[in-house]
């Protein structure tokens, strides 16, 4: 009896699953994140808490990044200060500030928004055409936005949104600024440099963080910690290595199951939950993404 050999399974077959893994990881551990930062509120200011918790993700990832440093280009530092300015230190900023007024699940609803910036920002940086479906669907997200920051319920607040919002446009920034970077450094290293720069960014808050952090208690300086380790510097690692595996707007509709887990766990964890019309703008909001990404899947595989 012959038998046929079985051909070699292609390339990539084996570690398709890491991809996959590494976005449910960032999904979890960044739904956490807006719980954390929702009940540090009262013990951390907005600049404070950003500075540390970039200053531990900063620690740990350089540690990780110094075995196969490579040195960026000239063409790459200014990406990286600016992926660290913005994405590190001004969304940490605006979603602190943010959280101080709205709850986590809406601040997670707000921040789904995210995508249809990615898919703006990508037809003018990254070859994909504008199309009246994207502009159908960033009139529903902004519809959905608008809905959010109704004061159903009285507890709706117009300030919170729009800091979430900052949040959101500096994500799609960001998210197109780094995705050139993954082509040619390992994903530690771009996280851990521009955790740098965004924990050097937040610096004019060191005494407030050294006063907040002694008054505060051991549990919330933990949290703290948490926030700057597992959100942080394994979120956003396991984020870069998704982005560097998957188109830039095609990952970012991933995020779709954030709000559920936030929800979920501020309920828990919390006992809050958002307004109803928020609930609403939220669903408004995510069909406006996927009517946005509909309209831009031919590019995004160029892209």
């Amino acid at each position: 009896m012959t038998t046929t050999a079985t051909p070699p399974a292609p390339a990539g077959t084996r570690t398709s699953w890491l991809p996959v893994a590494a976005v449910a990881t960032t999904l979890v551990l960044w739904a956490s994140a807006f719980v954390a930062i929702r009940h540090l509120g009262d013990d951390f200011s907005p600049g404070a808490l950003a500075l540390g918790r970039n200053t531990v993700g900063a620690v740990v990832l350089l540690a990780l990044a110094a075995r196969r440093f490579r040195r960026p280009g000239a063409g790459q530092w200014w990406r990286l200060v600016v992926i660290g300015v913005l994405w590190y230190a001004v969304y940490n900023l605006a979603l602190n500030a943010g959280e101080r007024r709205v709850d986590a699940g809406t601040a997670s609803l707000v921040l789904q928004s995210a995508p249809v910036f990615v898919a703006l920002l990508a037809a003018v940086f990254l070859s994909e055409r504008f199309t009246w479906v994207k502009a159908l669907g960033l009139a529903l997200a902004i519809a959905g936005v608008g809905l959010i920051s109704s004061p159903g319920d009285g507890h709706g607040d117009l300030v919170g949104v729009l800091l979430c919002v900052v949040s959101a446009l500096v994500y799609a920034v960001s998210v197109i600024v780094q995705k050139p970077l993954m082509a040619s450094l390992p994903a530690v290293q771009v996280t851990a440099v521009a955790c740098a720069v965004g924990a050097l960014a937040c610096l004019p808050w060191a005494g407030t963080l050294v006063t907040e952090a002694s008054a505060a208690p051991t549990s919330s300086v933990w949290w703290m910690v948490y926030l700057g380790l597992f959100p942080t510097a394994i979120g956003f690692t396991c984020y870069a290595y998704a982005l560097n595996h998957m188109p830039a707007s095609n990952l970012a509709v991933t995020t779709y199951l954030i709000p559920v887990v936030t929800i979920l766990m501020a309920w828990v964890l919390l006992d809050e939950t958002p307004a109803s019309l928020a609930y609403v703008g939220g669903v408004i909001t995510l069909a406006g993404v996927a009517v946005a990404r509909r309209g831009a899947r031919p590019a995004a595989g160029r892209a």
